[in-house]
């Protein structure tokens, strides 16, 4: 299924080394889903949206994605549902 890169709110942490730490992802909805651990965060391309920035590995609700920092955004690649042929 094709990707696009949706730009979402999330809520992070910055330490004293400049280290950022995700926490929260804020959807469009105000829907708010808490991230329960970050595996790795490291510079990385997207294939799929054809963007580039910091990529973190991180697992929500027992599933692991992917969040982007592309300072000063945070993108997720967002499934693109199939066209409907009714639509044409």
């Amino acid at each position: 299924m094709p990707r696009r890169r949706l730009y979402v709110e999330v809520e992070s942490r910055t330490d004293a080394e400049g280290r950022i730490t995700p926490l929260v992802v804020v959807w469009r909805d105000g829907v708010r889903y808490h991230i329960d651990r970050v595996t790795e965060a490291r510079k990385a391309y997207s294939p799929r949206t054809c963007s580039a920035g910091l990529r973190y590995s991180v697992c929500v609700g027992g599933t692991q994605t992917y969040l982007f920092y592309e300072g000063p955004r945070w993108f997720v690649e967002a499934k693109v549902p199939p066209a409907s042929p009714d639509a044409l």
